[in-house]
């Protein structure tokens, strides 16, 4: 069997390319394509040094790192890959990569982080700044046109896998298609799940807006308790200002820097509505309870009052109400119960459960194609 797999780019190792990897594990035949490829070569063990097939935007000016400002191409970048040799595509996709064309006989099954969040749940979000001008029309026209792809694009995939049921109900809603919940695979063997915890909480995070992370600092700040901060980005100056002398910002650190402090903290706080939220596992699997916001993947991996807490409004107020919450029953949440809850998501389960849901398709396929 002749298997393909399509990620929509490939320049770092992150969530969806942890289950590219693992994709790649399964099927370590299968030939990788990608719109684009900037993995530098310290990181490209995880693709196995495999050679990517790229598409036209790869050989676009500025494309490193500026691949994502050719958006408005991608779908037809996609749509130009020849898989025609091909039993089995399987897509990787939080944007364009299910788009890819396939003919009746072959299998295409797409594993989805997400649909195209920008066009759909979070275009007010991206589109803040943009309200009026030459440059706000052409945004929004972009982003209806991807709309109209994206749903039509829907139709060439057999089956969806989702990596949660908060996605596999965005799925529905967008596209109204049915999905297979698999958790994606988490790394929780990097954690010792440890009983001795430390006196300060602990964030690692992207800054960027929905990740909420002055959110968290301003809370804290407020509360005066110790806040450790691992990570940048664009957001970094604005929450910088909110940080009191109680929040350290340690900007980004090795791995071996972050598993120590997770090891560490009291717990771990999370404010964002993620479709799954891989930091909370690993969280559990390093013995950490868990504050979170109470909205999208992190209810289906936190037990409320077992591995960690809710706030239910993405408010300083409500975060401040689940901190003190938090702070009576400290001491009643179990190591073990969390690294247990944590198992749930390692990368045995993912490999097993998505081998049986794709060889059960396939059989399906072959049977149904030579009925």
């Amino acid at each position: 069997m002749k298997t393909a797999v399509i990620h929509e780019w490939l320049v770092t190792y992150a969530g969806s390319e942890r289950v590219v990897e693992q994709m790649l594990s399964l099927y370590p035949e299968a030939d990788l394509f990608s719109l684009v490829e900037f993995l530098p070569d310290e990181l490209k063990y995880f693709i196995q040094h495999k050679s990517v097939q790229t598409s036209f935007i790869q050989k676009l000016p500025f494309a490193n790192p500026r691949f994502r400002q050719y958006l408005p191409l991608m779908p037809l970048a996609i749509e130009q890959f020849d898989l025609s040799a091909y039993d089995l595509v399987l897509s990787s996709n939080h944007a364009v990569a299910k788009g890819i064309i396939t003919h009746p006989d072959q299998l295409h099954i797409c594993y989805v982080h997400t649909p195209i969040r920008y066009a759909w749940d979070l275009q007010q979000e991206y589109l803040k700044g943009l309200n009026r001008g030459i440059r706000s029309f052409f945004v929004q026209l972009v982003l209806h046109y991807l709309r109209l792809w994206d749903v039509a694009s829907a139709n060439r995939v057999d089956h969806f896998v989702a990596n949660s049921h908060f996605v596999a109900r965005r799925i529905w809603k967008t596209y109204r298609r049915p999905a297979q919940v698999i958790y994606p695979p988490v790394a929780i063997d990097r954690f010792q799940p440890k009983t001795q915890r430390e006196d300060f909480y602990f964030i690692l995070s992207r800054f960027v807006p929905y990740k909420r992370v002055d959110l968290v600092v301003e809370a804290f700040t407020r509360l005066g308790l110790p806040l450790v901060v691992i990570g940048d980005g664009a957001n970094w100056k604005q929450v910088k200002a909110l940080a009191g002398a109680n929040v350290q910002l340690l900007g980004h650190q090795p791995d071996a820097i972050v598993v120590d402090y997770m090891q560490r903290c009291k717990a771990f706080v999370f404010a964002a509505a993620e479709d799954f939220g891989i930091a909370p596992v690993e969280a559990q699997a390093a013995g950490a309870p868990v504050i979170a916001y109470g909205k999208g993947g992190v209810t289906e991996t936190v037990i409320p009052e077992k591995t960690g807490v809710f706030f239910l409004e993405q408010t300083v107020e409500s975060l401040i109400e689940a901190v003190r919450r938090f702070e009576l029953k400290a001491g009643t949440f179990d190591a073990e119960t969390m690294r247990h809850n944590a198992e749930r998501f390692s990368p045995e389960n993912f490999r097993r459960q998505f081998s049986e849901f794709v060889d059960e398709k396939m059989s399906d396929f072959i049977r149904e194609r030579g009925a």
